[in-house]
């Protein structure tokens, strides 16, 4: 009988997170699986061993596991960024933030002097809750220009502003009955448009988000060489809106499957809202989604689902119990009725699917609760793990209740560094704003419970996320909710086991040991060891998936 070949990667330190093997020197590794995590001396006496000290000066750790982010951010380099931080696109180029409108405009203004007469200006990552003042809307676009669209996403992508330029070309007047399509004091749309229903009504201006009408292979590219780049193998497409088309998922999965793609996905089918199943109803939805999980491979897999119940909370769309938001008493927008929330889960529960629900506000966690109770009454299920995604402002009452339903919650953690002063102090108040993404408060209810950074909301970086989970501090220096920090342990935990065990792959990736997947993260120093804020200035090598090794620059 053949002995199948043993690869012995030896290290300064390997970090598994398996608490019965906590720590080794090596990790040994046949095909695409671990064999054993050891010490040197152990590993050596497997039959047909290779040593292979390529790591011998790094840290191993278990690949980071991403459990809410979106492709579709590998495509919006393709259009001009205004958002408030400096970020850096797929080909290394740093895009100094625009850190007032009236940068904003700068840069519009520029680009719109080097556009052709007639092509449409797209701009994304806005967020007018950092600057003070008059809110960016149809006047100051068309200042830029008159005479071609302008839109402008802002960066939760919940919200979009337009100049009259659009609003003219799609008819959206003060008449349209859409709830979103913001007025001015004269009554007439003033360019910002709320969420989805909304944002819908922009039909003459092509989309910035990758959607129906074809396979993005460049963004999608691009989503796993930012995962490499930040220690993450494995990924969450979390919402597609085309996995109802064949073509487009075969061309998914011809990139993905392939040798050299460097990350697994598990793509979530986008219920309702915006999927091109959404016009068939849930049944046929939950009938694709199944069809879909049969059809998973090694590295991409299908058969969870996405319903989005509410909006951004510093885009004053999240639904709140009271008190509400900081300002005034506006209560937020459905972006599913509860009626079609309801008849959507239930399918989606009934036919043995995961459901991960969008809930920025308390009160649309308080309907995904009831939903959830009541449909295990009906049709009882034991591993469900429907999960409460973004979870910013759920309630220790609703941890203990979701406890009990056997739930899952993924925190929206760095809402705390990107807009925790404006949270404090614009839009929730400091009381409120401190309770925000309460992973202590999950971990004391025992809530399994994962942290994630929504890219391209907010950058891919699992050890930033991390981090911010943990500190809990503000750009100005400030804690927000120091009785919600967690230990460095635990929020590391989060961006591995804990987020394997929301996508249900917990036996396959997410700590290192031997059976699951050689998914490895190569690091440049033991992120254990280190105060909170230093996750953030830990260097990440590359990556390991399945045995086969992605150096960050290759």
């Amino acid at each position: 009988m053949t002995v199948p070949p043993v690869t012995v990667y030896a290290a300064r330190l390997v970090r598994t997170m398996d608490p019965a093997r906590p720590t080794a020197e090596a990790v040994a590794v046949v095909g695409d699986r671990v064999r054993a995590v050891g010490s040197m001396a152990e590993l050596e006496q497997y039959p047909g061993v290779t040593v292979d000290d390529r790591y011998a000066d790094a840290v191993l750790f278990p690949g980071f596991v991403e459990a809410h982010a979106h492709p579709f951010g590998g495509a919006l380099w393709d259009f001009t960024y205004v958002g408030r931080y400096d970020a850096m696109s797929p080909d290394g180029r740093t895009w100094p933030g625009c850190r007032s409108t009236e940068a904003v405009l700068a840069r519009l203004r520029e680009v719109d002097a080097t556009l052709p007469e007639g092509e449409p200006l797209l701009a994304w990552g806005l967020d007018p809750i950092y600057f003070p003042g008059e809110r960016l809307d149809k006047r100051h676009l068309d200042s830029v220009s008159r005479t071609r669209p302008i839109v402008v996403m802002h960066q939760s992508f919940h919200l979009m502003t337009v100049s009259s330029f659009v609003l003219d070309a799609d008819g959206i007047t003060r008449d349209t009955p859409v709830e979103g399509v913001a007025k001015g004091p004269d009554g007439e749309p003033n360019g910002e448009l709320r969420e989805p229903a909304a944002m819908g009504l922009v039909r003459s201006t092509p989309s910035m988000l990758a959607g129906p009408g074809g396979f993005h292979e460049a963004a999608c590219r691009n989503f796993g060489l930012d995962a490499r780049n930040h220690g993450v193998t494995t990924l969450t497409d979390l919402g597609s809106r085309a996995l109802a088309d064949d073509d487009y998922v075969a061309a998914y999965r011809a990139v993905v499957e392939a040798e050299d793609y460097p990350a697994r996905i598990s793509a979530f089918l986008l219920g309702a809202t915006g999927s091109a199943l959404a016009g068939l109803g849930p049944q046929a939805a939950a009938a694709r989604a199944r069809e879909l999980r049969a059809t998973s491979g090694d590295k991409l897999r299908f058969g969870h689902v996405k319903l989005i119940l509410d909006g951004s909370i510093q885009g004053f769309t999240a639904r709140l119990q009271a008190p509400g938001y900081l300002p005034d008493d506006r209560k937020g927008i459905w972006v599913m009725a509860p009626e079609a929330f309801v008849e959507s889960f239930r399918a989606f529960h009934d036919a043995g699917l995961t459901v991960h629900v969008h809930c920025n506000g308390d009160e649309a966690t308080e309907l995904f609760l009831e939903t959830v109770e009541e449909a295990l009454e009906l049709h009882p299920r034991w591993n469900h793990r429907h999960t409460v995604t973004h979870s910013q402002l759920t309630t220790p009452a609703q941890y203990r209740r979701m406890a009990e339903l056997g739930m899952c919650a993924n925190l929206f953690s760095n809402h705390l560094w990107y807009w925790g002063d404006q949270h404090r102090d614009v839009v929730l108040g400091p009381d409120r704003a401190s309770r925000m993404d309460a992973a202590a408060t999950a971990a004391r209810c025992r809530v399994p419970f994962t942290l994630h950074c929504d890219s391209p909301v907010t950058p891919l970086d699992p050890l930033a996320t991390a981090s911010y989970a943990a500190a809990r501090e503000t750009p100005s220096g400030q804690v927000l909710g120091e009785h919600e920090r967690i230990s460095v342990a635990m929020a590391l935990e989060a961006v591995t086991l804990g987020a394997a065990y929301t996508l249900k792959m917990d036996h396959e990736v997410g700590s290192i040991e031997a059976g699951k997947y050689a998914d490895l993260a190569v690091l440049d120093r033991d992120p254990f060891v280190l105060e909170a804020a230093e996750l953030r200035d830990v260097r990440v090598h590359g990556t390991v998936l399945g045995g086969r090794h992605f150096p960050v620059g290759t």
